[in-house]
């Protein structure tokens, strides 16, 4: 699992069209719509739990998308306690 130093490190794009790698999605439909709220956050939960570096998540997630989004995220617990202790900020967005 990784996580960013720096939150404002993510500035991946926040509308449109993603397709990510087969590294981070098996299957065959990794095309994701960041316009779609389902779509959104399946793309977000999947970069967070499967990214290998930190090049990763500062391609393919943005930071106020993933504020917005974190309270609604089905994430493994050690994920989602790694992101939060790390960065107060999503914790508090839970409330």
């Amino acid at each position: 699992m990784v996580v960013t130093r720096e939150l404002s490190d993510l500035a991946g794009p926040v509308h449109g069209l993603l397709r990510l790698p087969s590294s981070l999605e098996w299957s065959s439909d990794r095309v994701f719509d960041l316009d779609d709220d389902s779509d959104l956050r399946l793309l977000y939960e999947t970069v967070l739990r499967e990214a290998r570096d930190r090049r990763d998540l500062v391609t393919f997630l943005d930071s106020e998308l993933l504020v917005a989004v974190w309270a609604r995220l089905w994430l493994p617990l050690r994920v989602r306690q790694a992101w939060e202790s790390t960065f107060p900020v999503l914790d508090a967005s839970a409330a």
